[in-house]
């Protein structure tokens, strides 16, 4: 019996090569989404600049997080219309300001908190935009995020297929004012439609 000869192990080096492309060029590029280990992908760091221009909420600062399966944006005054259908609430701007949001109800989830309490939530799809354009679809769940640095917290589902994450780095994909330049470009889709 002929011997197989000892596999090796497969290590992924990702090597960070600066594009002088918007990321949504770069991201069509890529073929993005890629669900296939070690497929190239944007890399963004522990904390960027987000829109969520469905919403008409931008700049936020957004934390990624690979522990948490879910994303979560900060939502306070959270009201469900009398069918259930869609959710009214209000979060905040970087400088304090309120912005009120109404958006269609995906689904209800229960989410554990990341110290172990779980509770039910009301989870919504809308689109995510970083600097350089590229958007996406996300599903967040809403709940009071007021006592954390970042109201918009990505999960593993936001970020799979799209994003190697940087933990040293911040803001790689863009300042704050190229997002605002993007978020202001895009057509928003009003509720229901």
């Amino acid at each position: 019996m002929p011997r197989r000869p000892p596999t090796t192990p497969c290590t992924y080096k990702a090597v960070p090569e600066p594009v002088l492309a918007p990321s949504a060029e770069l991201a069509k590029e890529l073929g993005l989404p890629c669900l296939l280990p070690g497929a190239s992908r944007l890399i963004i760091g522990r904390r960027e600049w987000l829109a969520l221009p469905d919403l008409g909420i931008w700049p936020l600062k957004a934390k990624t997080d690979t522990g948490a399966l879910s994303s979560t944006l900060h939502a306070e005054n959270i009201r469900l219309s009398p069918d259930g259908s869609t959710v009214h609430f209000t979060t905040f701007n970087p400088s304090g300001d309120p912005t009120h949001c109404s958006a269609r109800v995906e689904r209800l989830g229960r989410v554990r908190s990341s110290i172990g309490v779980s509770q039910q939530r009301i989870f919504i799809q809308t689109t995510a935009l970083v600097c350089g354009g590229f958007q996406w679809k996300i599903l967040v769940s809403l709940c009071n995020r007021s006592d954390m640095l970042c109201p918009l917290l990505l999960g593993r589902r936001a970020l799979a297929g799209y994003f190697l994450i940087d933990p040293l780095g911040t803001h790689l994909l863009g300042p704050r004012r190229e997002l605002i330049r993007c978020a202001k470009n895009f057509v928003r889709t009003p509720v229901g439609d």
